[in-house]
């Protein structure tokens, strides 16, 4: 697998991002080196469109991401509203602004699931909040893994 970023061209295994959006923060995973499994990387404090693209660009930006899971907030009956709407506008916006693939995940319950991950583990209320977000994109990223088995890059590159 090859690809082009700014005059050097990358050869091996590729890595997969996901996003958790939220209103006031962004949460960011990655894969591993090995495309095992998935880890958090940050937090993005929304700002505008542009500034958190750019915020999310300076993650990812020596990490050789290929694709992008962004969670779509679904109603539990699985409908989508407005905010699956905005959802996939960023997700169109942010495809546009890196020039990477972008999926959609069903992301319902994903922030319940990083509040039980986090439940015993000390930490202010900020320090929680914004670990939350960025857990809740490794729950995402998991579960895209593990509904895409044949779209995980594997390899002996790197």
């Amino acid at each position: 697998m090859n690809i082009k970023r700014a005059g050097r061209e990358w050869t091996g295994r590729m890595t997969i991002a996901a996003l958790d959006l939220g209103r006031r923060r962004i949460g960011v995973a990655v894969t591993d080196a090995a495309s095992m499994g998935a880890y958090p990387v940050g937090v993005v404090e929304r700002r505008a469109l542009k500034k958190d693209h750019e915020a999310i660009a300076a993650m990812l930006r020596d990490r050789r991401v290929s694709t992008i899971v962004v969670g779509l907030p679904l109603n539990m009956d699985g409908s989508e509203g407005p905010i699956a709407l905005s959802a996939r506008k960023f997700a169109a916006s942010i495809a546009d602004a890196l020039g990477v693939t972008v999926e959609m995940f069903d992301e319902r319950l994903t922030s319940f699931e990083a509040r039980e991950r986090l439940a015993d583990m000390p930490a202010r209320k900020g320090a929680r909040k914004r670990g939350i977000d960025a857990l809740a994109a490794v729950v995402i990223l998991e579960g895209w893994m593990q509904a895409n088995p044949d779209k995980i890059p594997r390899g002996d590159g790197g």
